[in-house]
């Protein structure tokens, strides 16, 4: 066993080489096209480098459409699932690598009431409206502009929209510097109205398309989470996770307890699930860590959101392929969707997913890639 002193100092030089790479790196920005919706209108995809990691976001959907970090090795590989075309993403439910919005997660009933209207928005998930309805933000072309280190995308929501009221303006900055790929959104309306905003990448740190993600090592800086009925809505409870397949508290497999009998886990057919984060402010927390152990692959996610929806790909099933043929089979891929809570706008007690004119909606997450210690060693 190194001793803490050699741990220590592990820890300080790989935070000097982080920094150094920070300083040192210059993110280039390319644009270019990536065929057409089947209204005929232009895609484009944006590339972003910063001589360690590699990013494409498409202004379809605002997705990411590939994420390519290096292993232990130095080998770059792209570490989110995907597809090949614009065709190919439209036709795909999963919501592979997307902006969610209007609401990101689940709405009961489809269906909420603000300032004593009732709203109707589409049911695509059973008798819920999920991700923002049938044609949610991640189903059309946003408006883009190359910034410093990244991209800029907006989007103009029509009031009525899928059913939510209010004219929406939402802007979302994808930049990509020292290992870090930053998303900042911001959003203003014209009438009272929900919003909830995301990014829906599926993730393996082995490679996409490489197998089960059960041997990935996961933290979660949660204390509570939010159990779900037999629709996946949330109770309304926040139960504390000592004692139960949802402490992730310290780095855990994500397998090791995903097959126990317990009626959460049988409800969603494995982690379905969003979590309570610890945090007081409004500044950027760590959220989550996750950890590979053969690549060597971390990846650590900051937010200044109050929840991160944990999912294990318990709906994927072999039917959808992806980028180079490869098929994405059940619980290939993680999502870790920062976010506020599920059905807010249903659960007074749950934090304020309303937004009125005049406001400014602001959300910021981050995901940092590293590597983690080698063999027998532990920050």
């Amino acid at each position: 066993m190194p001793s803490n002193n050699a741990n220590r100092w592990w820890a300080i030089f790989a935070a000097l080489i982080m920094l150094i790479a920070t300083m040192s790196a210059k993110t280039s920005v390319t644009k270019q096209g990536f065929g057409h919706t089947s209204d005929g209108t232009p895609v484009d995809v944006y590339s972003l480098a910063d001589g360690k990691v590699e990013a494409r976001i498409m202004t379809y959907g605002g997705i990411l459409v590939s994420l390519r970090t290096p292993d232990r090795n130095g080998k770059l590989d792209d570490v989110v699932l995907g597809c090949e075309s614009v065709e190919k993403y439209a036709a795909q439910t999963a919501h592979f690598g997307g902006i969610i919005g209007r609401y990101a997660n689940r709405i009961a009933h489809g269906s909420f009431q603000l300032d004593g209207h009732t709203y109707s928005i589409p049911k695509n998930d059973g008798d819920n409206s999920l991700h923002g309805g049938i044609r949610g933000f991640d189903k059309v072309v946003w408006e883009a502009k190359e910034i410093a280190d990244g991209v800029e995308l907006t989007y103009v929501s029509k009031d009525g929209d899928q059913g939510f009221p209010g004219t929406l303006t939402t802007t979302v900055r994808y930049t990509l510097s020292g290992s870090a790929l930053r998303i900042e959104y911001s959003a203003t309306t014209d009438k009272d109205t929900v919003l909830n905003l995301t990014n829906h990448s599926y993730f393996n740190l082995k490679g996409a398309g490489s197998g089960e993600i059960l041997d990935h090592d996961l933290m979660l800086n949660a204390d509570r989470y939010t159990p779900v009925d037999k629709n996946l809505i949330p109770t309304g409870q926040l139960p504390g996770v000592a004692g139960t397949p949802f402490d992730f508290r310290s780095l855990t497999p994500i397998g090791s307890r995903i097959e126990q009998n317990n009626e959460q886990l049988k409800i969603a057919g494995g982690y379905d699930h969003n979590w309570v984060l610890n945090r007081s402010g409004n500044a950027l927390t760590l959220a989550a860590r996750v950890e590979e152990p053969v690549s060597g692959r971390l990846m650590e996610v900051y937010t200044t959101e109050p929840g991160i929806q944990f999912y294990t790909g318990n709906f994927l099933d072999g039917t959808v392929k992806g980028k180079g043929g490869k098929v994405y089979a059940r619980r290939s891929a993680f999502c870790l969707e920062t976010q506020h809570f599920p059905d807010s706008p249903n659960h007074p007690a749950f934090p304020s997913t309303v937004l009125k004119p005049g406001q400014r909606y602001q959300s910021e997450t981050v995901y940092r890639f590293a590597l983690a210690p080698p063999p027998g060693r532990k920050q």
